[in-house]
């Protein structure tokens, strides 16, 4: 569904380097990273609002430079910039930008917009941040496209909304047939959900793994100091002295032997991005 081969994108003092990933049909992937680690930045190079400077981005099999119009068909997104008009209603917003897609359904979008509350007839400008995210939603979801692009969309919801939110979207992907990519930095949701995870940092991708190849290769260790100091130096990412404990990420295989007074967890993927940033981004 989506493949990105080798991109780079230079922003001013920012670049995004030679990000390379690839999403099958019927998956979400998490992508996660600290502010300013280039998750807005791919998204924009995905949807076509920035060329790469190198490499290039399929969705679909198009390619988004050279079949600009199928690929973008074939995308619905929800982001944190505002690009819909904000003096138009959510209805004439929908039947404006609806027009550019071949798939748009208005009793789809009118349908949402009931069961999400939303005052069809009411200027963009009036509504909540959570509101005009909400408004997106519905418009990506009413021209019926394989792939959504969701930008730390949830962070805005209510706790009843982001139940709905992650029930569509688990839905959405139900058939095998259409895929998501989801930034956030409340990572619990993506536990819950991810099949694939992309880790970036700096504008250089750490990982991106499918969620067991992820569970195979780190472990979260805690115990004593000296005994965590024992670790193969090669393999600790990183490691953090508490007060009666010392904690550490570390890189797994299964021949490791861990001592049996550590205690030895698959980590969250809060737990992966803290240490690695901590560890300057590297596994």
């Amino acid at each position: 569904m989506l493949k990105v081969e080798h991109v780079s994108k230079k922003l001013d003092t920012f670049k995004l380097q030679d990000i390379s990933l690839e999403l099958p049909k019927g998956y979400i992937m998490g992508l996660i990273g600290p502010n300013g680690a280039g998750k807005t930045t791919l998204f924009y190079l995905i949807l076509g609002l920035y060329k790469p400077e190198e490499g290039k981005i399929e969705i679909n099999g198009n390619d988004i430079v050279k079949h600009e119009v199928a690929a973008k068909n074939d995308m619905g997104y929800v982001l944190a910039e505002e690009l819909f008009c904000q003096d138009a209603t959510l209805m004439e917003n929908a039947d404006m930008y609806g027009k550019y897609y071949k798939g748009y359904d208005k009793e789809l979008f009118l349908h949402y917009c009931e069961r999400f509350h939303l005052k069809k007839d009411q200027k963009l400008k009036k509504h909540s941040k959570g509101e005009k995210l909400k408004f997106q939603f519905a418009f990506a979801l009413s021209h019926k496209p394989k792939l959504l692009l969701l930008d730390e969309p949830t962070s805005n919801f209510d706790p009843e909304f982001q139940e709905d939110f992650i029930k569509i979207i688990t839905e959405f992907v139900s058939d095998g047939e259409h895929s998501v990519v989801l930034a956030t930095h409340l990572t619990w949701e993506l536990d819950r959900i991810a099949d694939y995870v992309t880790f970036l940092n700096h504008g250089k991708m750490v990982f991106s793994k499918d969620r067991q190849s992820l569970e195979d290769s780190f472990r979260l260790v805690c115990g004593e100091n000296y005994k965590i100091n024992l670790l193969p130096e090669e393999r600790v990412i990183y490691k953090e002295k508490g007060t009666y404990s010392t904690k550490a990420l570390v890189k797994h295989s299964r021949r490791m032997k861990y001592d049996e007074e550590l205690e030895v967890s698959i980590p969250t993927l809060e737990d992966m991005m803290y240490f690695m940033v901590k560890g300057r981004g590297t596994c």
